[in-house]
């Protein structure tokens, strides 16, 4: 990686970081009303909301590495195109946070740092590896968004809506990768990242 390549990666990683990132895609919740939230609905609101928007902090740490490593073009691009479409999550979600009168994690540095050392792992295994581990971690993500639609509160639609579309495009992500020759990832590797994945929705939804 050449210098001009290692600025324009870190200036993505402050912007990442520092919430100071824009959307490709209009935000769904913006088609739907806002309604009048109680109290303990908003703040059930934000807290998912700010794990979903750790979610996207982590993504684009993962993908940056995975496509900074990757072994030939074709598996970067893939991880270059998903992480443009992470990247428009990760606006909704600030979005979102906002309008709910609430703030991101503010451990959002160490959960970027660790997630692109995951990925950088993860994409120096090999390509088949890497993308195994985005439909791996996907999938993850996928089953803990239908979650989140179940918790959240049905009068917060502007909500739901974002999240509907986040979960439509994880899956498209997992299905992209699998089909791109993803493998298997063992069993305990699985376990591992659902129990990482637990501790860290755990401290986003209050820290």
């Amino acid at each position: 990686m050449n210098i001009d390549s290692l600025i324009c990666a870190f200036d993505r990683s402050l912007r990442v970081v520092s919430g100071v990132t824009a959307g490709n895609r209009p935000n769904p919740g913006n088609a739907v009303p806002e309604v009048s939230l109680s109290e303990q609905e908003r703040q059930r609101s934000a807290g998912l909301m700010r794990v979903n928007h750790v979610g996207e902090v982590c993504a684009q740490a993962l993908y940056e590495a995975q496509a900074t490593f990757a072994k030939n073009d074709a598996t970067r691009q893939q991880f270059i195109d998903a992480g443009r479409e992470e990247l428009d999550h990760l606006a909704w979600t600030a979005e979102r946070l906002q309008e709910l009168g609430s703030r991101p994690s503010l451990l959002n540095p160490l959960w970027y740092a660790g997630s692109y050392a995951l990925g950088a792992v993860a994409a120096r295994l090999g390509d088949a590896q890497s993308l195994g581990f985005v439909v791996e971690t996907e999938r993850q993500v996928e089953a803990h968004l239908d979650s989140h639609l179940e918790e959240l509160s049905p009068q917060d639609q502007r909500s739901r809506a974002i999240v509907v579309q986040m979960r439509d495009d994880e899956r498209a992500h997992a299905d992209a990768a699998k089909a791109m020759g993803g493998a298997d990832l063992p069993a305990p590797v699985r376990e591992g990242m659902r129990a990482m994945a637990k501790v860290m929705t755990g401290t986003a939804y209050y820290i």
